[in-house]
C-alpha cells in the first residue's frame, strides 16, 4: 500500500495532466459540432476497419464448411446433368419424367466425406490414404472423386483408414468416353507428368475434337456415368494402328488433393456377384 501511495505521489503531475487532457477532449467533442462530427467519422472508419478484419478472419475459418457444401453440390449437379442428357436423348421430355430422373443420383449413390492424409505423385504406382475406413461405410472398389473429377478407386480399408489406387497408378484402368459419343476407351497413366493420362482403345471411327470433355462411361460398378475426367489435349494412333491414343489433361490437380468424396453405388455388390458367377461358368 505504501509503495502505491509513493508511486501516485511521485507521478501525480502526470496523472493530473492525463485527467485534464481527457476532460478537455470530452468538452471539445461534446460542445463543438464540427469536432464532434470529425470524431464520429474517424471512429466509424476505425470500427469499420476492425469489423472488416474480423469478418475476413471469420470467413476464412468457415471456408472448409463452405467448400464441403460446394463439393457435395457439385457432385449432385454433375450427375443430374448426365441423367437429364440421357432423358433428352430418349425424348422423355415431360416434366414428371425429368423430375424423377433428377432424383437418380440421390437414390442410386451415397457419398462419404473423407480427407487425404497421404499422397504421392512421382512413383510408378501412386497410392492415396484417406482418414475414413470401413467403420464409416467405406469398402474396397468404391470410386473416389474430388470437386474437379475422378481421383481413384478404394483398394484396401481398415476400420479408420482407406488406401486408394490413384489414377496415377499403373494398375488404374477406368472406362471413359467423350461427351456426346457412345464410344469408350480405358484411361491409363504413363509414369511422368501427373497432369496427363491417356485414353486407349478408342475406335478409329469415333468422332471427337481437341478440347472435348472426357467423362466416366458408367460401364462398371465403380463410377456412375458422367463424372468429369478431363479434356482431350492431343491425339495419335495406337501401336497397332487400330485405335486412337488420346492424351487427356486431367481435371483433378493431384498435387492439391485435400477433401474427397467416396461413391457407394446401390446394388454394387449384387452386380459384382452376378458378373463373377457368369464369368466362372
Amino acid at each position: 500500500m505504501r509503495n502505491l501511495l509513493n508511486f501516485l505521489l511521485k507521478y501525480n503531475y502526470w496523472f493530473l495532466f492525463i485527467v485534464l487532457e481527457v476532460a478537455s477532449f470530452v468538452l471539445l467533442f461534446r460542445f463543438n459540432r464540427y469536432q464532434q462530427s470529425a470524431f464520429f467519422t474517424s471512429a466509424n472508419t476505425v470500427v469499420g476497419a476492425v469489423y472488416e478484419v474480423s469478418g475476413g478472419i471469420s470467413s476464412y475459418f468457415h471456408l472448409k464448411s463452405v467448400n464441403d457444401d460446394l463439393l457435395d453440390r457439385n457432385m449432385v449437379l454433375e450427375q443430374q446433368i448426365t441423367n437429364l442428357e440421357k432423358a433428352l436423348k430418349e425424348r422423355q421430355l415431360d416434366s414428371m419424367a425429368i423430375k424423377s430422373i433428377r432424383q437418380v443420383s440421390e437414390t442410386d449413390y451415397e457419398l462419404f466425406k473423407a480427407h487425404v492424409i497421404k499422397n504421392s505423385l512421382n512413383l510408378v504406382d501412386n497410392y492415396i490414404t484417406l482418414d475414413k475406413g470401413s467403420s464409416s461405410g467405406i469398402r474396397s472398389e468404391m470410386g473416389v472423386v474430388d470437386g474437379n473429377g475422378i481421383v481413384g478407386i478404394v483398394y484396401e480399408t481398415s476400420p479408420s483408414y482407406s488406401v486408394v489406387i490413384s489414377v496415377l497408378n499403373s494398375k488404374s484402368n477406368i472406362s471413359c468416353k467423350i461427351v456426346g459419343s457412345d464410344y469408350f476407351g480405358y484411361l491409363k497413366w504413363e509414369h511422368g507428368d501427373s497432369r496427363y493420362a491417356y485414353l486407349k482403345d478408342l475406335p478409329r471411327h469415333a468422332e471427337f475434337n481437341l478440347g472435348d470433355t472426357v467423362v466416366t462411361s458408367g460401364f462398371s460398378t465403380v463410377f456412375p456415368e458422367g463424372v468429369m475426367v478431363g479434356t482431350v489435349d492431343d491425339m495419335s494412333d495406337s501401336n497397332d494402328g487400330l485405335s486412337y491414343l488420346l492424351k487427356i489433361k486431367l481435371a483433378t490437380d493431384f498435387g492439391k488433393l485435400s477433401d474427397v468424396r467416396v461413391i457407394a453405388r446401390t446394388g454394387q455388390e449384387e452386380q459384382k456377384k452376378l458378373e463373377n458367377k457368369v464369368t466362372q461358368e
